[in-house]
């Protein structure tokens, strides 16, 4: 799908890889409408994109609440007259324990955000997006989707529901005008702990600053994934972790899991 010239909605746009996704989707001729819980992040985004004020629409929503999104179609349409897809890229991450050690507050609010407000976003647009000639869903996903990681468990749950949502919409979907896609981003360098008001882990057996300078820039998974939006990929890889272990985790699912358990150890608290 060719973006210049299309509007598209992205959820979690006021930083980490959403707001790159804003950035680059302006930069590459689309109009977009920029969906976020927090009115300062918007703003934010809003103020790096100066000079696409033209394409750009802000919308301060909460997306775990089904009767606020279903107010966004309407407001996109009166700003951009079309709807030609949606990026679900909003997500948080729990607190870095074991499930046991996990509150029912914290499990609730992962799932109200990452699978329900991909949800909730999902079905709200997806009329609209019926009707165009050509249309996009893009749902990201993450390597916690597809492989366990101690101490993100319930994260890693919702964003496997996200996958098996999306991958079932793909099937769904096929004799219809709407492509669609599922995102597994690798580590990246955001803001997700902070934006997730979690406690960031101490790094115990890694230098930080290493660990930092291998994490894939926001902007270039913002690249990637839109490249593999123009290309109409039904997966979308970002980072040769996220790769990498989508092939170990395929060849041995017991190992992959071990490995990861080791890594993570350090972490929990």
């Amino acid at each position: 799908m060719k973006l210049n010239n299309t509007v598209f909605i992205v959820t979690g746009a006021g930083g980490g890889i959403g707001s790159e996704l804003v950035l680059e989707l302006l930069a590459r001729g689309a109009k977009v409408a920029a969906v976020d819980l927090r009115e300062e992040s918007l703003a934010a985004i809003k103020e790096r994109a100066e000079k696409y004020a033209d394409s750009l629409s802000t919308h301060p929503t909460d997306i775990t609440n089904r009767k606020s999104v279903e107010q966004l179609p309407g407001a996109v349409l009166s700003a951009h007259g079309q709807i030609d897809g949606v990026i679900n890229c909003a997500g948080i991450i729990q607190p870095f324990v074991r499930v046991n050690d996990l509150d029912y507050e914290a499990i609730e609010r992962v799932m109200n955000v990452n699978f329900y407000g991909t949800l909730h976003m999902t079905k709200a647009f997806l009329p609209h997006l019926l009707k165009r000639d050509e249309a996009y869903i893009a749902n990201v996903s993450s390597m916690g989707g597809f492989l366990p990681v101690p101490g993100q468990s319930v994260y890693g749950a919702s964003k496997a529901a996200v996958k098996l949502l999306t991958e079932g919409l793909y099937a769904e979907l096929l004799e219809t005008p709407v492509r669609v896609s599922i995102v597994f981003p690798g580590a990246t360098n955001t803001n997700i702990t902070k934006n997730s008001d979690v406690k960031a882990p101490t790094i115990k057996s890694a230098n930080a600053q290493d660990l930092s300078a291998r994490m894939l820039p926001a902007d270039k998974a913002a690249a990637i994934i839109l490249d593999g939006i123009e290309k109409n990929k039904p997966q979308i890889f970002t980072g040769s972790d996220s790769r990498l272990m989508n092939r170990l985790y395929r060849l041995n699912a017991v190992s992959a899991t071990k490995f990861i358990a080791k890594q993570m150890k350090s972490l929990l608290q």
